[in-house]
């Protein structure tokens, strides 16, 4: 069993200052595998000390750029010398498959600190003013909180901490209480990297300390992932402090298959973009979309290929499917499944028994004749169900699309690129793919209505940790 007991706060490893715990248990044995501490207020308080003190007298924010990008730089190689631990144990922390551990846990946050590594931005400019020139300033936002969710900690970690890091601010990282192990790897590299002390803070916690966090006067932006109800109330509290925020909240979206799509191409796709970390995954595409013409024949396609996922220990790379990462999130997932019956959908595959005795593993679930005002269809599951909902023509698979509390992602599926591209215009989300769905570095990610506010990645997720200051002058 791996056990810490202390916390990484400025820098540096130190005792905490209360005496509880976090014990980690493995999703596919139940067995507590880790203890780390379970911070307190006062935790919280020393290490938005040392973040407030760093970067009000400390280097960091008054290095020159290049300074700040070759510290990422060593940061990103030695996050690459350590992928296959790293992704080991986030398999053994939360359930996700090691296939998708290595992709898309631990592969995509070294694709992030790699891009802002080597991001060129302009960071003062010169522009023409009524009375003499102006200058244009990108400076750090200034402390920042990052509060990140359990189902892909690396990745999220890694789209708050790079673009703070080179744009000069300091953070205090707040993990979630499911998967505080792969923070201690991370910050040792940190450390090895060379971040100055203070910059840096990585303080696993639950929710009432992770709230002292976002509402403590020393923070001046909070950057958050996780479900749309807490992102309200965090957003609530910036609102009232009038600071900073960057939301990255929940999804529910729409795969959309045209007719002329190529099925046996668009499943092999979408056994990736569907059910991607045991479906445990904000963009998600849940909702299948399929033409009333071919809705049998999707139907048919969609539950073999389901069917043929393995189901089983994640660690083993033959198994595709993983539990899912708490008791209590098997139990939210199985209420769904019994909702979408007693809403009149009708199971194409799973819906009863488990696939094992140990674990907190859940049969995959295709429904059919689901209509868009059921539940199963508006609500973020958060784990490998599927609807199939049948569509009358292409304008009718957009309206379904739109008719949606969320905005986060979607696919459409065509043997015409083109049209796919009309229809992805069409489609209010923050992030589409045609015949493929990606979370690309270079371009931002976020969503519209309930999926977020603010963008992440590309040089739209850098700006969000910047302020600009206009210098005018005369002469």
């Amino acid at each position: 069993m791996l056990q810490h007991d202390q916390l990484f706060i400025g820098g540096e490893w130190v005792s905490p200052a209360g005496t509880g715990t976090i014990d980690v248990v493995s999703p596919h044995t139940e067995e507590v595998i880790g203890r780390v501490p379970d911070a307190t207020p006062a935790d919280m308080d020393r290490a938005v000390a040392a973040a407030r003190e760093a970067f009000d007298n400390g280097p960091w924010p008054r290095m020159e750029p290049a300074e700040r990008k070759a510290i990422v730089a060593r940061l990103t190689a030695l996050f690459g010398e350590g992928l296959a631990d790293m992704s080991a144990l986030i398999t053994e922390e939360m359930g996700s498959p090691i296939s998708f551990s290595q992709l898309g846990q631990t592969g995509q946050a070294h694709a992030v600190y790699t891009y802002f590594s080597e991001l060129d931005i302009t960071w003062e400019e010169e522009r023409a003013g009524m009375l003499g020139p102006v200058t244009v300033r990108r400076e750090p936002v200034g402390v920042v909180a990052a509060i990140v969710p359990w189902n892909v900690p690396q990745f999220i970690i890694a789209l708050k901490l790079a673009p703070a890091l080179i744009a000069g601010c300091t953070i205090v990282i707040k993990p979630a209480p499911e998967t505080p192990l792969d923070a201690y790897p991370l910050a040792d590299m940190l450390t090895e990297a060379g971040v100055p002390k203070g910059v840096v803070s990585i303080v696993a916690a639950g929710r009432e300390t992770g709230e002292h966090l976002v509402r403590h006067p020393g923070v001046d932006k909070v950057a958050f992932t996780g479900s749309t109800a807490a992102g309200r109330t965090i957003g609530a509290i910036c609102g009232e402090q009038l600071k900073r925020c960057t939301l990255e909240l929940g999804g529910k979206s729409a795969a959309i298959i045209l007719d002329d799509a190529d099925l046996a191409s668009t499943m092999g796709w979408l056994k990736m973009a569907s059910l991607m970390n045991n479906g445990q995954a904000c963009v998600a595409q849940t909702r299948i979309l399929a033409s009333r013409s071919r809705y049998d024949e999707v139907v048919g396609a969609l539950t073999e290929t389901v069917r043929s996922m393995p189901v089983g220990d994640p660690a083993d790379p033959a198994n595709e499917i993983g539990p899912l990462v708490a008791e209590r999130q098997r139990e939210r997932v199985e209420n769904y499944i019994r909702v979408g019956q007693e809403e009149g959908a009708k199971v194409a595959l799973g819906g009863s028994g488990r696939p094992h005795d140990r674990g907190w593993y859940v049969t995959p679930t295709v429904f059919t004749g689901v209509t868009n005002d059921m539940r199963i269809a508006r609500e973020e599951i958060f784990g490998p169900v599927l609807s199939v909902i049948p569509y009358d023509d292409e304008a009718d698979a957009v309206r379904i699309a739109n008719d949606s509390d969320y905005g986060l992602a979607g696919t459409v599926w065509t043997a015409d690129s083109d049209r796919g591209l009309d229809i992805a215009r069409r489609v209010r989300t923050g992030t589409y793919g045609v015949n493929t769905y990606m979370i690309e570095s270079s371009s931002p990610f976020g969503g519209y209505k309930n999926s977020g506010v603010g963008r992440e990645l590309g040089p739209e997720g850098l700006g969000a940790y910047l302020e600009y200051k206009s210098i005018a002058r005369l002469g």
